[in-house]
């Protein structure tokens, strides 16, 4: 997209923004949907464009955090990282929100968004040069995803599966930079099967664009193979893709003031494609203007060579050895497409070395030499992957089944048994103490299954649970302790700071929207546990309290300092009011 439209689309977003209703009063559909239309905009040459999309995406952001639907948080902070990942000099932007996506996406059992999150962080780190960490993050991501997946049941069936094709994408695209070719195929693969049935134009068309680079990039790593017919190959089927974006490009998310240009006009690797598949002097006008609007390394690298190659293919041999010196001085410093320097490198000393004479058989010997160890570490990076990816699988299957005999289907907390066990250790530790214990009841709750069905009781169940658990500490534990019943265990907290802390989970979620929440209220009664005390006797305190905090009008926390337990039928004035 060339500068004048991006701005065009600077001042569309703008206006839109202006003359619409803020983020609270939109859906969460819209939000997302908003979403993804910034990430598109974040990916042009035009920097207060990519400041707006920045300063957009924090307010979505914002706004899914305080609804606290998971999925949606999720969602926004994969977008609001991207975003990152994609403008020039603000990729360690994306740290914390890549941290944050994965330990949120984790705590919510939303398997599909860690993966996703985990391919991100393993791009985040070949901009860096740290290839051990993204083998590791990336044999993470494939373990999650491999095999059979179940949709989200709080998700639309239609909506899981964008997000499952986006995740797969996003592995194949750090496969391709990694030169795992053949993985990549398989991932992007499998992310075709699900955009068949719910990909709308614009995703269509992202991966037909994403496939046609991993067979680009395919081929060139073949020709420095001297596998010469299978490059072909590549370089014909990544032309036939490109043919296949023009589908649906027009109704994609990307041409916006540019709808009467064709794809291959307006994205470098896809007219690259059909230049790469068969060289002349046709491309050249095209590929010129290509490599102005070429923003990204891989942009880049992919049209100076097939610029270069058109450009020796028409007999314009100095002309080809300038663009191939303008792109490695553009690429100078940048540990980022490795593969790709690669085959520019190649391409270079092809075009600037003797036609014979015997130091040309020694330098032709001494690159076969090279290009053969490099297909053999290769081959060890694809096995080691593969490795990496078997023990992750094997460990988290291990890790589902201790899980699942300690965690609440339902909501995704530690369930009784795992309180007892976890309760039982505290009470007896030193170092856990001061230790304060919660016992949380829904108020209303009993009407929201009379009134709707006990499905959307079940959803209100998580969303409160989920909120409660976000609003406490990290070390807190949060159990489900029976019907619309939690309790929470808090080490190292005094009574007054757990207090403190749950009046801020009750206010969250009376807080919460009305379709969300069905308008139910949490009354919690709160102890602090003495060393003498049993487990049982603190629960019991507990409970008591919670009906104290119930009596005076629920929807509030009820902290009890005495240490004998109250009868459910008494009636004392509050220890704290709150």
């Amino acid at each position: 997209m060339a500068a004048r439209g991006c701005r065009a689309l600077h001042r569309e977003s703008v206006g839109q923004r202006e003359s619409s209703p803020e983020p609270s009063e939109r859906s969460d559909a819209w939000l997302i949907a908003r979403a993804h239309e910034l990430i598109v905009a974040s990916q042009v040459n035009d920097q207060q464009l990519q400041f707006s999309t920045a300063d957009e995406i924090n307010e979505l952001l914002d706004e899914g955090r305080r609804r606290g639907e998971p999925s949606l948080v999720a969602q926004l902070l994969r977008a609001s990282a991207v975003i990152r990942l994609v403008t020039r000099g603000h990729a360690e932007l994306a740290d914390p929100l890549l941290d944050e996506l994965i330990s949120h996406s984790r705590r919510h059992g939303l398997t599909v968004m860690e993966a996703d999150g985990r391919a991100l962080l393993a791009r985040r780190m070949m901009l860096v040069n740290n290839h051990e960490v993204t083998l590791d993050e990336t044999a993470k991501a494939l373990a999650m995803l491999n095999g059979k997946l179940s949709p989200d049941p709080l998700t639309g069936r239609r909506a899981w599966e964008r997000q499952v094709a986006l995740a797969l994408q996003d592995i194949a695209l750090v496969l391709t930079q990694l030169g795992v070719y053949e993985m990549a195929d398989e991932e992007m693969t499998r992310a075709e099967e699900f955009i068949r049935s719910s990909g709308g134009p614009h995703q269509i068309a992202v991966h037909l664009i994403n496939r046609t680079r991993m067979l680009v990039g395919w081929g060139l790593r073949l020709e420095r193979a001297d596998r010469m017919d299978e490059a072909a190959d590549r370089f014909a089927l990544a032309s036939a893709l490109a043919t296949s974006v023009e589908g649906p490009w027009p109704d994609s998310l990307h041409p916006r003031s540019h709808r009467d240009q064709s794809a291959a006009d307006q994205v470098p690797v896809v007219g690259s494609a059909h230049a790469l598949a068969k060289p002349g002097g046709e491309h050249v006008p095209r590929l010129d203007r290509l490599l102005q609007r070429s923003r990204y390394p891989r942009e880049l690298l992919i049209t100076s060579l097939a610029l270069s190659r058109c450009l020796e293919h028409d007999g314009d041999h100095d002309d080809a050895l300038e663009v191939l010196r303008h792109a490695r001085r553009e690429m100078v410093g940048d540990p980022s497409e490795p593969p790709l320097q690669l085959s520019l490198i190649r391409e270079f000393a092809r075009l600037c070395g003797p036609d014979d004479g015997q130091a040309a058989t020694a330098l032709s010997q001494y690159n076969a030499a090279l290009e053969s160890e490099l297909w053999m570490l290769r081959e060890v990076r694809m096995a080691t992957l593969i490795s990496r990816r078997d023990h992750e699988r094997l460990r988290r299957q291990h890790g589902d089944i201790t899980r699942q005999a300690l965690q609440d289907p339902l909501t995704g907390l530690a369930n009784r048994r795992a309180l007892d066990e976890r309760m039982d250790l505290l009470v007896v530790d030193p170092d856990a103490h001061p230790l304060s214990v919660a016992l949380c009841d829904l108020d209303g709750f009993k009407g929201v299954n009379d009134r709707c069905s006990h499905a959307e009781g079940d959803d209100v169940l998580r969303v409160v649970a989920s909120t409660l658990r976000d609003t406490l500490r990290a070390n807190d534990v949060v159990a489900r302790y029976g019907g619309d019943e939690f309790v929470v265990l808090m080490p190292t907290t005094t009574l007054g700071d757990a207090e403190a802390a749950l009046t801020r989970a009750v206010d969250a979620v009376r807080e919460l929207p009305q379709d969300l929440s069905r308008g139910v209220t949490l009354s919690i009664g709160v102890v602090a546990v003495t060393h003498q005390e049993g487990s049982g006797h603190a629960l019991t305190r507990a409970d008591a309290a919670m009906y104290q905090a119930k009596r005076g009008g629920g929807s509030r926390v009820f902290a009890r300092r005495s240490t004998v337990p109250l009868g459910a039928d008494e009636v004392v004035e509050p220890d704290t009011p709150a």
